[in-house]
């Protein structure tokens, strides 16, 4: 394989995280929330701040939302470099404005053997990373539907 690192069966993995940002648009718009992609929110430590993009937000409902369409490895071994970026993530949210939702959508994707999904084993692991509040949801492909997990 040529492009060891994109997804298998897609044309890119940027249209797989697309494609996943439009999943969870649709399911937030089910729950009552109008969100828009790119949301522009300035965030920063102290009193110097920058915009940044979410996947997804809107500032009437005071909502951001980062999308994660990750899997374990096609050993089924931690995919390391990819829970980097959400513990990137997890800092966009601590910096964000306080008074804002803060949700994780993420794929349920279950490791072989113990059956753990990867957020659960992320919020097992990684847990003093994230945020008070922070809100993770995951997308279970076989129901097309989203759960709450963790704390």
């Amino acid at each position: 394989m040529d492009k060891p690192f994109q997804c298998v069966g897609s044309s890119s993995n940027a249209h797989v995280g697309r494609e996943f940002e439009h999943i969870a648009y649709r399911f937030f718009l089910q729950q009552g929330l109008h969100l828009y992609p790119g949301h522009i929110v300035e965030v920063g430590v102290g009193s110097t701040k920058k915009a940044h993009a979410f996947d997804l937000g809107c500032s009437e409902q005071k909502v951001v939302v980062e999308c994660k369409s990750h899997r374990w490895t096609a050993g089924h071994n931690v995919p390391s470099a990819k829970l980097t970026v959400w513990n990137e993530a997890m800092y966009y949210f601590h910096v964000s404005p306080p008074d804002y939702r803060k949700i994780m959508f993420v794929l349920k994707d279950l490791r072989r053997g113990g059956g753990e999904s990867l957020a659960s084993y992320y919020l097992r692991t990684y847990n003093h990373l994230v945020p008070v509040g922070i809100e993770f949801w995951e997308y279970d492909e076989s129901i097309g539907g989203a759960l709450r997990v963790g704390t």
